[in-house]
C-alpha cells in the first residue's frame, strides 16, 4: 500500500502533466520564405525555443490563460501575438522587414547630409571644417558640394539657379535670419556661426520637407551638439585674430562659451590690396550654448553677438575719387529649443529665435540706419504609429519688424517701416511600404498678412532601392518666397514668387565610397520685376518675372582606395534664365555659371603628423551685360580657377600648427565689370574689371586644446 505522501506527489505530477501546453508553428517572411534561427519565447517567461531550417518551432509551456508570445529576428519587425495559450498550435506568422534596419531605402533626393547619424551622409562634421579654401567657414565648405555656383565676390551660397537670397538656414530646426556677416559688394561674406557647434547638418538643394518655408531654392539646417563630451578650454592664435572657448560640464547641463576677435589692419599692411582701406574689416562675436537634460527631453540655449566694423574707398568707373563706404554693424541672435518624448510614442519639439539686426551705412553722404527685429516659434509633434508610418504636424510663427531711415542732401529724409508676418501650418508622413520602397508626401499652408495672402503648398518624395548599395529617388514640390526687403519697402501689394523642383535621383554606396547623380528642373513663377536700375521709390513694380533652371549634378566620394587619402569631386551642369528685376528679357544671371568643378583631397601623413588638404575650384565663364553690343548679357568673363592647400601639423597630440593658402597659384581671376554710365567721346562705355581684394589669402595659426583626457585637438574646426 502506497503512503498518502506518495499518492499526493503522483497526484501533483498528474495535474501538471496536464496543464503543460505544446506551443508550435512556422515563421516565415512576407513570401513565405523560412526564416531560420528566429527566437520565439513568452513573455515574461523562460519558455520559447527558435524555428529551425524550415522555420518550424515548438516548445512546451506550464504557462495557462491569456499569454503573449513574441518573435524577433534581425532586420524584420518583431512580432507579439496576444491570446489563450491553448489557442497557440499551428501558427503561421510572417515577419515584415524592418524598414530602419541597414540597408533600408532612405528618402534623400535633393539632400546631402553630414553627421555620424545619417544613412547617406557624403560628408562628416570634420570634413565641413577642414577643407581648404573655406577658411573654417561651413558655407566655404558646402560650396564645394554640387548644385552650388561659385560665386566668389560674394561668399553667400548660391544653388541651382537661385540667388542668395533664395536659401534658408535653420539652427535646431528655428531661423538664422541673418546667418552671414554684413558686408558691401564685391567683399565676400562668411557664415557668424562658429563651425564646431554643430554635430550635424542636412543641406537641401531642392525639393525640401514641408516643415520648411520661404524659399525658392534651398535649405540649410544646422544641429548644434547635444552633448559635449567632456570639459576643455580652446585656445586659437592666427595672423587675422585670436579666440578662446571653454566648456563646462555638470551632472545633467552643460555649458559652452567661445569668443574670437578679427582684425585685418595687420594683416593688409603686409598683404597689399585693390581695395583702399581707411579702416580695415574688424569684427568681435561672441557665442555660448547653454543644454539641460530633462529625463525625457533636453533643452537648448544659444546666445550669439557680432559686431562688424569698417571704411573704405571702393573703385567705381563713375565716381573718380571713388566710393566711400563706411558700415557698422551689429547682430544679436538668440535661440532656445527643446526635443523631448511625450509617451506613447509622441515626441514634441518646440523652440523660439529672435534677431536684432542694426545696420549704421554711410554711402558718400548718404546716411543709412536699418533695423530689423525678427521672431520666429515653432511647435511640431511627431507621432510613430509604427516603423513604417510616422506623422509630423506643426506650426510655426514668424514676426519681422523693418525700419530704415535714409537721409542725402538730394532728396532729404526717406523713412520705411513694415511689418512682414506670416502664419504657417504643415504636416508631413513617412510610409515605408517595405525595405525597398518609402515615401514622404506633406503639405504647407501659410497666411502672410503684409501681402495679403494664403498659399498652400505640396511636398513629395518617393525612394525605391534597386540593389543593396543603390536606390533611385524622385521628389517634387511647390516653393513660395517673399519679396526681398528693399522691394517690400518701396511696394508693399505684391504677391510672393514662386518656384516648382523636379528631382531624379540616383545614389550608389559601397565600401566607404558614394556616388550621386541627380537631375533637376526648376520653373519659376511671378519673378519681382522693376523698370529702374535698382529698386528705387519711384519704380514701378510687377509680378510679371519668370525663368527656369535644369540640369545635372553629380558627386563621388572614396574614403577607400588609397590608405589615408580622402577625396571628393563635385560636377554641376546648369542652364538657366530668368526675366526678372530690370531685365529688358529673358537671360542668364550673372552669378549663374554652366560648369562648375570642385576636388578636394585630404591626405594624413602619419610619419609627417600633418593632415595635408588641397582643393580645385573651377567655374566656367559668367555672363554680363557689354553696353556696347545690341543684345542683352552678351558677353562672358573667363573661366574662374583657384587651387587652395592647407596643412595641419601636430606638434603635440593637443597643439597644432596651421598654414593655409586660397589660391596658391595667384591666378587673376575677374568675376564681372563694370560699365560707365554714359559712353566717352568715341561713343563707347568704358570699363573696370571687378577682382578680388587680394589674389591670394593667406592663414597661418597656432590651436591649443586643454582638455581631461589630453588627447582631443582642435583638428575638426581647422
Amino acid at each position: 500500500m502506497k503512503s498518502p505522501i506518495t499518492i499526493l506527489l503522483l497526484l501533483f505530477a498528474f495535474i501538471h502533466s496536464n496543464a503543460q501546453t505544446t506551443i508550435k508553428g512556422t515563421i516565415t517572411d512576407t513570401k513565405g520564405v523560412p526564416i531560420v534561427g528566429a527566437n520565439i519565447y513568452l513573455d515574461g517567461t523562460y519558455d520559447g525555443s527558435s524555428s529551425d531550417e524550415n522555420g518550424a518551432f515548438s516548445f512546451i509551456s506550464s504557462e495557462t490563460g491569456v499569454q503573449t508570445l513574441i518573435v524577433s529576428f534581425i532586420s524584420f519587425e518583431t512580432f507579439s501575438l496576444q491570446q489563450e495559450i491553448t489557442d497557440m498550435k499551428n501558427l503561421n506568422i510572417r515577419l515584415k522587414e524592418d524598414v530602419n534596419s541597414l540597408g533600408s531605402v532612405v528618402l534623400n533626393a535633393g539632400t546631402f547630409s553630414a553627421g555620424d547619424n545619417s544613412k547617406t551622409a557624403v560628408l562628416s562634421p570634420m570634413d565641413i571644417v577642414t577643407t581648404a579654401g573655406a577658411a573654417g567657414d561651413y558655407i566655404g565648405a558646402f560650396q564645394t558640394l554640387p548644385g552650388t555656383s561659385t560665386v566668389a565676390e560674394d561668399g553667400r551660397l548660391f544653388v541651382r539657379g537661385g540667388d542668395a537670397n533664395e536659401t534658408s538656414i535653420y539652427i535646431d530646426g528655428l531661423k538664422v535670419f541673418q546667418p552671414y556677416s554684413a558686408t558691401t559688394n564685391n567683399i565676400p561674406t562668411r557664415g557668424r556661426f562658429s563651425p564646431f557647434l554643430f554635430k550635424g547638418t542636412n543641406f537641401s538643394t531642392g525639393g525640401y520637407s514641408a516643415e520648411y518655408g520661404d524659399a525658392l531654392s534651398s535649405v540649410l539646417l544646422l544641429n548644434t551638439i547635444n552633448e559635449p563630451d567632456q570639459e576643455k578650454t580652446d585656445i586659437s592664435l592666427i595672423n587675422v585674430g585670436v579666440g578662446v572657448g571653454n566648456t563646462q560640464k555638470w551632472k545633467k547641463n552643460s555649458l559652452s562659451i567661445n569668443a574670437f576677435y578679427l582684425n585685418l589692419k595687420p594683416y593688409q599692411e603686409i598683404i597689399s590690396q585693390r581695395f583702399n582701406w581707411i579702416k580695415p574689416y574688424e569684427s568681435l562675436s561672441g557665442e555660448a550654448v547653454y543644454r539641460y537634460s530633462f529625463k525625457n527631453g533636453l533643452l537648448k540655449l544659444y546666445a550669439g553677438l557680432n559686431y562688424t566694423d569698417f571704411n573704405l574707398i571702393q573703385e567705381d568707373i563713375n565716381t573718380p575719387l571713388g566710393v566711400n563706404i563706411k558700415l557698422k554693424n551689429r547682430n544679436t541672435y538668440l535661440n532656445t529649443s527643446y526635443k523631448g518624448s511625450l509617451g506613447n510614442d509622441w515626441s514634441i519639439a518646440t523652440g523660439t529665435s529672435f534677431a536684432n539686426d542694426y545696420s549704421d551705412i554711410k554711402f558718400d553722404s548718404t546716411l543709412v540706419d536699418d533695423e530689423i527685429n525678427s521672431f520666429h516659434f515653432k511647435l511640431k509633434f511627431k507621432k510613430r504609429f509604427s516603423n513604417r508610418f510616422k506623422l509630423n504636424i506643426g506650426a510655426e510663427q514668424f514676426i519681422n519688424e523693418f525700419s530704415e531711415k535714409a537721409e542725402d542732401v538730394s532728396f532729404g529724409t526717406f523713412r520705411s517701416k513694415f511689418d512682414n508676418n506670416s502664419t504657417a501650418v504643415f504636416t508631413e508622413a513617412n510610409l515605408f511600404f517595405n525595405k525597398k520602397i518609402a515615401m514622404k508626401a506633406g503639405v504647407r499652408g501659410v497666411h502672410n498678412s503684409l501681402l495679403d495672402y494664403t498659399k498652400v503648398s505640396p511636398r513629395i518624395s518617393f525612394a525605391y532601392k534597386t540593389s543593396s548599395k543603390s536606390q533611385i529617388s524622385l521628389a517634387y514640390g511647390d516653393f513660395y518666397q517673399n519679396p526681398e526687403q528693399n522691394v517690400l519697402k518701396y511696394n508693399q501689394t505684391l504677391s510672393p514668387e514662386k518656384s516648382s523642383h523636379y528631382i531624379f535621383n540616383y545614389l550608389y554606396q559601397k565600401n566607404r565610397r558614394t556616388f550621386r547623380a541627380e537631375a533637376y528642373y526648376k520653373s519659376y513663377d511671378k519673378l519681382i520685376k522693376y523698370d529702374t536700375e535698382g529698386p528705387e521709390f519711384s519704380s514701378l513694380f510687377t509680378n510679371k518675372g519668370n525663368g527656369y533652371a535644369t540640369g545635372l549634378d553629380i558627386f563621388w566620394r572614396d574614403n577607400k582606395s588609397i590608405k589615408n587619402l580622402e577625396y571628393w569631386a563635385s560636377y554641376s551642369y546648369l542652364d538657366t534664365k530668368r526675366d526678372y528685376k530690370n531685365y529688358p528679357s529673358e537671360a542668364t544671371p550673372n552669378f549663374a555659371a554652366k560648369h562648375n568643378l570642385s576636388l578636394v583631397t585630404k591626405y594624413w601623413i602619419k610619419d609627417w603628423k600633418s593632415l595635408v588638404s588641397t582643393t580645385y575650384n573651377f567655374a566656367s565663364g559668367r555672363p554680363y551685360n557689354d553696353p556696347n553690343q545690341i543684345t542683352f548679357q552678351n558677353q562672358k568673363t573667363k573661366s574662374y580657377n583657384s587651387l587652395n592647400f592647407s596643412w595641419a601639423y601636430l606638434l603635440s597630440q593637443q597643439k597644432i600648427l596651421y598654414f593655409s593658402v586660397s589660391n596658391a597659384l595667384g591666378i587673376d581671376n575677374v568675376f564681372n565689370y563694370q560699365y560707365a554710365n554714359t559712353p566717352n567721346i568715341n561713343g563707347d562705355f568704358a570699363r573696370r574689371a571687378i577682382r578680388p581684394g587680394a589674389d591670394r589669402f593667406f592663414i597661418i595659426g597656432f590651436f591649443w586644446t586643454i582638455s581631461e583626457n589630453k588627447t582631443d585637438n582642435q583638428l575638426d574646426n581647422l
